[in-house]
């Protein structure tokens, strides 16, 4: 029978008085970083019930809490009710970190344990300065949660598949050479690579071992002579093997990576990043090797999409607009019958998209939230929780599709009956930041920070701001979230560049009330070069309606309405070839002009 919460915790503090440890730290994350792990790895989950996608559990002998962010506030409140974990704000003002936390529940000279396998090196080292700093210790070589998770779900064992050049526009040769040319200009002898969407996109591998994400478990380290993937034989075919061979990839077993980097000769220098590489793997290199601590070249690479991937992702959102076209057509059939409920929309969904074509699941669990729940900005509903929809207030549907011709990420919030004047105008303020920034035009070497203002500009006027960030990079068939660029208020020194995809998701959130956000893919592109240098812009590739019933058409000005107008007309022009007669009437009565 399956331990509950407490049962659950009193087994870790068992643990932890056995290991002399006063206080332990479960992350969300696994061996290789990841924001969203295969279950095996679900710990933090399992040892306190709340299951989205950010955050961490301390548990010292007397006391648990949570850490996470604005995104997942309402939705912890409620799954920790009864468990004992206490909920820490993490972003606000009067907020503590971790160590200022266990500073002020442990006394001096206290010991604190971590699992160095789930533990980012640079969190690791950080952390580790600030507890000293309190007069307490780190041990990293406890790891508690494999001695008392008795039901814990095996290591993931299904096939990875080769993703073709068609799709990736670029061969894992042509990549790894790409690669070796930066490690050469670094002056280092290796690449380690522990990010699973960046061995993924150099080796031009996927695989389903993580839900809604198609990569497969597995490290790499390059160098001038060698390219090697660490993975487990058995997702391994003969097909597989052959194409290995022809792009020079040499494999090798999964578990090994740690023995062999420890193995590496002294005076060589391995390029990795630390936040995205474990601190078990960060000791086992050699002290006698120089470690060069950088953003990974592959990660950057990866963000910058090629004429191929540019044109899947075009492709990918006239089907995803197909599919979004045929479903709110059925939610508006079938709201009345009193049987479609939050859950009941992401199945539809996963349905209609399932009917494009190179359609190969879903980006991430489905946000559906109904009046009230959409203000919880993380919110996934489960058939126990999910509201039953009628024709009265706003529905939030944050929802994406994989295609191997490119992910997608879009918001769209709809009335469901007539808005009210604050409905209204909190929606035009949001429309109003996602078109400003959906029009940007910047100076090359412009980072995300310095343009987050755009979508929160009228906001902030109006004395309104969201916690999230604005815009996340989103891979192509990768991980939805994706790096190293953003859009956000707190500082990130990657720059923007020609090519990235990225999110475009202002929101507002009235807690009790209702939720709005739109969300939009956006690409950025060359603009022009003139005498002060050359300046970038963002391109709009997200293709549905703007619910025009929530708009308050006087707050826009000119340049804005005719922006949604031309969207709009662009929307009808690129879907409605693919329409029946029924369903382009319906689409034209969505972006006929406001």
């Amino acid at each position: 029978m399956s331990l509950s919460i407490s049962q659950r915790i009193a087994s870790i503090r068992k643990e932890m008085k056995e290991n002399s440890l006063s206080g332990y730290i479960i992350p969300s994350s696994d061996p290789h970083l990841s924001e969203y792990p295969a279950a095996h790895w679900k710990a933090r989950g399992w040892i306190s019930g709340f299951d989205g996608s950010f955050g961490t559990v301390i548990i010292t002998l007397k006391e648990a809490a949570l850490f996470t962010d604005s995104r997942y506030f309402l939705q912890a409140t409620s799954q920790l009710e009864k468990t004992g974990i206490t909920l820490v704000k993490m972003g606000l003002p009067d907020s503590p970190s971790f160590a200022e936390w266990l500073t002020m529940k442990l006394p001096k000279g206290s010991s604190v344990g971590i699992d160095a396998w789930v533990y980012a090196a640079s969190d690791a080292f950080a952390l580790e300065k600030a507890l000293l700093k309190k007069g307490l210790f780190l041990n990293w070589k406890t790891d508690l949660i494999s001695k008392v998770w008795e039901e814990r779900p095996k290591l993931p064992s299904d096939p990875i598949f080769i993703f073709p050049v068609e799709f990736s526009g670029r061969s894992s040769k042509e990549k790894i050479d790409q690669l070796r040319t930066i490690i050469a200009q670094e002056c280092c002898d290796y690449l380690l690579l522990s990010a699973l969407d960046e061995i993924a996109w150099t080796f031009n591998i996927r695989g389903n071992d993580v839900k809604y994400n198609p990569v497969a478990i597995s490290y790499a380290l390059i160098s001038k002579d060698e390219s090697i993937l660490f993975i487990s034989p058995a997702k391994i075919n003969k097909e597989d093997l052959e194409y290995f061979k022809e792009e020079q990839i040499q494999l090798a077993e999964y578990s090994k990576i740690a023995h062999f980097l420890s193995r590496l000769p002294a005076g060589c220098k391995i390029m990795l990043d630390a936040s995205k590489t474990n601190l078990s793997l960060y000791n086992s290199i050699p002290a006698e090797c120089e470690i060069a601590n950088q953003v990974s070249p592959a990660n950057r690479l990866k963000s910058i999409k090629n004429e191929v991937e540019i044109e899947g992702y075009k492709q990918a959102m006239v089907y995803d607009g197909i599919a979004l076209t045929r479903f709110f057509m059925w939610l508006e059939e079938n709201v009345d019958k009193g049987t479609v409920t939050e859950y009941t929309v992401g199945e539809m969904l996963k349905e209609f998209r399932s009917q494009q074509p190179y359609f190969a699941g879903e980006g991430f669990g489905t946000i559906t939230g109904y009046n009230d729940h959409g203000a919880v900005i993380h919110y996934i509903p489960t058939p126990d929780n999910a509201y039953t929809i009628a024709r009265c207030g706003t529905l939030l549907i944050d929802s994406g599709g994989q295609y191997f011709k490119g992910t997608t990420d879009i918001t769209r919030t709809i009335a469901l009956s007539t808005p009210s004047e604050k409905q209204k105008k909190d929606f035009t303020i949001i429309l109003k930041g996602n078109i400003a920034l959906g029009t940007a035009v910047f100076p090359q070497k412009t980072r995300g920070s310095q343009i987050d203002i755009l979508a929160r500009k009228v906001m902030w006027e109006n004395g309104i701001n969201y916690l999230h960030g604005t815009g996340h990079g989103v891979g192509h068939f990768l991980n939805v979230h994706e790096g190293p660029q953003s859009i956000r208020m707190e500082e990130n020194p990657v720059v923007l560049e020609p090519g990235m995809v990225m999110s475009n998701e202002p929101g507002i959130y009235r807690n009790g009330e209702y939720g709005l956000r739109i969300e939009n893919m956006i690409l950025i592109k060359e603009k022009e070069e003139t005498a002060f240098g050359k300046f970038f812009q963002c391109e709009t590739i997200t293709l549905f309606p703007i619910d025009k019933n929530l708009i308050a058409k006087e707050l826009l000005n000119q340049e804005e309405l005719n922006w949604l107008n031309n969207y709009h007309q662009m929307v009808f022009d690129k879907l409605s070839p693919f329409l029946n007669e029924e369903e382009k009437e319906w689409l034209k009565k969505q972006t006929d002009v406001l």
